[in-house]
């Protein structure tokens, strides 16, 4: 049941049996149907997740009350609203489920609980934070400085299963453009690889 979850964790860090089963014990595995607000603006986020199965997406509202999806989140990855986790302050995005989902879930308390029990998993989740600022980092330089074309194929290269399991519009959102444009290159390259 834990397998994705201990090979995701054994990627920086490598743990004996009885510091797996300490992880396992403090882990536990909700099922959210599709279309489920896990966290809203304004709340404080109470969670890390690792997505066993299923699709989430990380959005905000722009000044004209406009969902901007700032990342998607899928099978091995984790999810969370940084901030408001570790600052329980206010969280100013939105984190959804796009499928039926199910995520090993770490409250701030179980979290302590595992990095005082385990103290390996400090490096473990030191070094996912570190990927993920890269993540962001190239995500904020590729949107700054890439022709939309070119950020819909390092969309294509980082997220693979994406277009094929949520809507086009949330695509358009993450890429900052229009679904009739996402249409118009999606077919372009179908074209081209005929």
């Amino acid at each position: 049941m834990f397998q994705n979850i201990i090979k995701n964790i054994s990627r920086f860090v490598t743990l004996t049996p009885e510091e797996e089963k300490i992880y396992e014990d403090l882990l536990t595995l909700q099922k959210f149907p599709k279309k489920t607000h896990l966290l809203r603006e304004g709340e404080i986020c109470q969670f890390e997740g690792f997505i066993k199965e299923g699709c989430v997406r990380t959005y905000y509202l722009d000044e004209n009350g406009f969902e901007v999806t700032l990342l998607f989140a899928v099978e091995d990855w984790w999810i969370t609203d940084i901030d408001s986790f570790n600052n329980k302050t206010p969280s100013k995005i939105f984190i959804e489920t796009l499928e039926d989902t199910e995520i090993y879930m770490l409250t701030s308390e179980t979290k302590e609980e595992l990095l005082y029990k385990v103290p390996k998993f400090e490096r473990a989740f030191r070094m996912m934070m570190q990927r993920y600022v890269v993540t962001l980092q190239n995500r904020l330089v590729n949107t700054i400085s890439q022709p939309a074309t070119d950020r819909y194929l390092e969309f294509i290269r980082v997220y693979p299963t994406i277009p094929q399991r949520v809507a086009q519009y949330y695509i358009a959102s993450y890429l900052g453009v229009s679904k009739e444009f996402v249409s118009t290159i999606r077919k372009r390259l179908a074209n081209k690889q005929k």
